[in-house]
């Protein structure tokens, strides 16, 4: 006769545990409010960081949805590990305020929400939110020297592209540079509209797409991740193309409008679109067992 054996309760919390936490979860949202309020102020106001407060608040609820399984992990406090790491974020995050690196101060809280973890429930719990913590990378401002670096030649290679396309549907275009005279008006291809930014951010878009998904193929993610890439930059060149369009047609004043109110949407529908699309042709060409996912 077998008997069922009780499953395993995580320690309760005493008074002074319920303390510590208290104190840590204070101490970090008086280190978190000002990062979020100068981020909401001078980075996500921008064109090319308009991302930013959605990749947060998905993150967020991506941990949220995942606070059961947080709860019912062991409790292993890794105290070594995460007392390192909580050291090094403070230093990394006290380097970006005082400087004004606003890189190292979101890195900074980024791992000293990690090493909380680790240091209140342990290893296994970090791993059932890693996807999350990562995500949280991609509100982090990209570096402007590598943005200038890399926006200039993809600004040129879209606007090359929407050029050839544009001339041999019949309109009567020309380029110079990032410059595209398309009839009576000019337009200028900004950053916002074919730069590294927005690119990076399809790109966090498609790694949310397969967690949401959740395939359970490295080789399937890996692919359509690799992929991403191209799709960003038919879908920086189709808003080029729309935005060309829409100011032929109608003139510059209501292709300016068009830029600022629906540019955004438009990239993402597009990349979105082309995700789901080359997921599916990847479902088909790929064997059955690349078609599995997470139960």
């Amino acid at each position: 006769m077998s008997s069922v054996l009780p499953r395993p309760v995580a320690p309760s919390s005493g008074p002074h545990d319920k303390l510590t936490l208290g104190v840590l979860a204070a101490g970090f949202l008086l280190l978190l409010v000002p990062t979020v309020m100068d981020l909401a102020n001078k980075i996500w106001s921008t064109d090319e960081q308009g991302h930013g407060p959605i990749i947060f608040a998905v993150s967020l609820w991506l941990m949220w949805r995942r606070r059961q399984d947080i709860i019912d992990a062991p409790y292993k406090p890794a105290n070594g590990l995460g007392g390192l790491m909580f050291g090094g974020a403070l230093l990394l995050y006290a380097l970006g305020r005082s400087q004004q690196i606003i890189q190292a101060e979101v890195v900074g809280l980024i791992v000293a929400g990690m090493a909380l973890l680790l240091l209140l429930r342990g290893v296994h719990a970090l791993r059932i939110v890693a996807f999350p913590f990562f995500f949280l990378a991609f509100m982090v401002p990209l570096p402007g020297v590598l943005v200038q670096a890399i926006t200039i030649p993809l600004k040129t290679a879209v606007s090359y592209v929407a050029e050839a396309l544009m001339y041999h549907a019949g309109y009567p275009i020309g380029r110079t540079g990032v410059i595209l005279t398309v009839g009576p008006y000019q337009l200028l291809v900004a950053d916002a509209c074919a730069g590294l930014n927005s690119m990076f951010t399809l790109e966090a878009l498609g790694l949310l797409y397969m967690n949401l998904i959740g395939y359970t193929s490295k080789l399937r993610n890996v692919v359509l991740a690799i992929l991403v890439v191209p799709i960003a930059f038919v879908a920086n060149v189709v808003r080029v193309i729309i935005l060309i369009l829409v100011t032929y047609h109608f003139g510059d004043e209501a292709g300016q409008g068009f830029v600022h109110t629906f540019a955004g949407m438009v990239l993402f529908a597009v990349g979105l679109v082309m995700m789901l699309i080359t997921d599916h042709i990847l479902g088909r060409v790929m064997p059955a067992k690349h078609r599995e996912r997470r139960a």
